[in-house]
């Protein structure tokens, strides 16, 4: 009774009703087709409040707010001044553009995840603030890695690192910037494919006519909106390639964003736990193969450094991150394919896009 008096129209009710359990095999019990028609009656017998102000239509979020646009742009932003500092100054200067620049980009990414398409929407689920603040610690891990993992774990093959990192290329323990650029410019195509997802899934909500129906219509929608990202991703990685001359690292690269994409994706519609989860196993899986190399120094304790040592060898010390992101990926991949394809999952919200 409480959701059919609250909701604002049957798409609300019926979600609500995915969301408890009630299937379309269940709603024939009740004399009608599906979960949709069966919605349509409890909104036309419950009572409304006439005073209630309706909510705005379908194609209200389906216009992108400058707000959320412009903020989605300043991390890439930011962060692109920052390497361009850090490769123009020396000394204490250069010290304080690392300190400034990461500390704005951080700032405005953050505020990038607090508006828009890449937001959270629904906040009030038991647990989700512990999760949410989990993941942000996780995140900030796996890009802290793609940074400065690769040029550690080389180095602490080679028997080092002997000094501190450096973005020459001659350093003994290399930072690889272009990754982590390319990654920071990727939060507004992130934001526009979550933005197309979110709004293509609302309005196959609107015609669709099953439970069923609905969830074939959204898969590809997902699937379109994951493929458009990476594609973008893969650009951006080149074009910072080429700009900054380092390697791009496609294969960890392409893998860390599909897993931080998907990751977000389940966030702002709700689901958290998965991804705390998925990305926490990522994290911990790549510090512990940092953790075996220097392990292996250890007297008697050298097989426990010979997986990661023979992998960084054989595949290069991307393996590590490439392996360990894909599965990750793959997994918050098929798990995205069975909730974000749910009708409940695009409930009508009251905070627009």
């Amino acid at each position: 009774r409480e959701l059919c008096e609250r909701a604002v129209d049957p798409l609300e009710i019926a979600a609500g009703l995915e969301a408890h359990g009630v299937t379309d095999r269940t709603a024939t019990r009740f004399r009608h087709r599906d979960v949709f028609s069966l919605a349509e009656e409890m909104y036309a017998r419950a009572a409304h409040d006439e005073e209630t102000a309706p909510r705005p239509t379908t194609l209200t979020p389906t216009r992108a707010h400058t707000s959320w646009i412009l903020l989605t742009l300043l991390p890439g932003t930011l962060c692109a001044a920052t390497v361009a500092a850090l490769r123009l100054t020396h000394g204490q200067a250069h010290a304080i553009a690392l300190a400034v620049g990461v500390l704005a980009a951080v700032l405005a990414l953050r505020a990038a995840l607090t508006r828009g398409p890449l937001a959270p929407t629904n906040g009030t689920l038991p647990g989700s603030a512990r999760h949410s603040s989990g993941s942000r610690a996780w995140t900030c891990w796996l890009v802290a890695y793609a940074l400065l993992g690769d040029g550690l774990l080389e180095a602490a093959v080679a028997g080092g690192p002997d000094a501190l990192p450096g973005a020459s290329a001659d350093s003994s323990w290399a930072v690889a910037t272009a990754p982590v650029l390319a990654l920071s410019l990727a939060c507004a195509p992130a934001a526009w494919c979550a933005h197309l997802f979110a709004v293509s899934a609302r309005r196959r909500l609107d015609t669709s006519r099953g439970l069923e129906d609905f969830t074939a219509s959204a898969r590809p929608l997902l699937l379109g909106a994951f493929a458009l990202f990476l594609s973008a991703l893969s650009a951006l990685l080149a074009v910072c390639g080429v700009v900054l001359g380092e390697s791009p690292a496609y294969a960890q690269t392409v893998t860390l964003g599909a897993l931080l994409l998907l990751a977000r994706l389940l966030t702002a519609h709700g689901f958290t736990h998965a991804p705390a989860i998925l990305l926490g196993a990522a994290a911990a899986a790549e510090a512990t193969a940092l953790a075996t190399v220097f392990a292996g120094r250890l007297p008697g304790c050298g097989f426990l450094a010979t997986p990661v040592e023979t992998a960084a060898d054989t595949w290069g010390p991307g393996t590590v991150p490439t392996l360990v992101c894909s599965v990750a990926a793959l997994t918050l991949l098929v798990h995205a394919t069975r909730t974000l394809t749910r009708a409940s999952a695009h409930a009508p919200v009251d905070q627009p896009c």
